[in-house]
């Protein structure tokens, strides 16, 4: 059996993005990782799905110059969370509209059967926050 062990994240701030995945996403946090002989710093950090993401940073990671809001590339394009209600989804949408985060679409009903919205978490990676009708 193969499975997706993680998914990993260069971050500019380490500690905004932690907060941010803990506090809106129930994440939970290891300890921070240091390399003192490269300076790579991380955080591992798990969700109530068995799912891990993993934060990192390190100096002369170079930050993108796309515009998160409306291009598309090739490659990881987006995280999605999954919540239990379509209540749950709108509630989200809720809380972060209510912490100034942007809500760029949604909620709304797509036509694969998901309840959805889209939203970009500190350092502009797109994030989805669905249910499965």
């Amino acid at each position: 059996m193969i499975g997706l062990e993680h998914i990993a994240i260069w971050a500019m701030d380490l500690e905004l993005l932690k907060k941010y995945y803990t506090q809106y996403f129930e994440a939970k946090s290891n300890s921070l990782y240091q390399n003192p002989k490269t300076g790579f710093k991380s955080y591992f950090l798990s969700f109530n799905s068995g799912a891990r993401l993993e934060i990192m940073q390190m100096k002369g990671i170079p930050q993108t110059k796309d515009d998160s809001k409306i291009s598309q590339h090739t490659g990881l394009i987006h995280l999605a969370f999954g919540v239990e209600s379509k209540s749950a989804v709108d509630q989200k949408a809720e809380d972060l509209k209510g912490a100034g985060f942007e809500i760029l679409r949604g909620p709304r009903t797509t036509g694969d059967g998901y309840y959805e919205f889209e939203t970009l978490d500190p350092e502009g990676n797109r994030l989805e926050v669905t249910f499965k009708l």
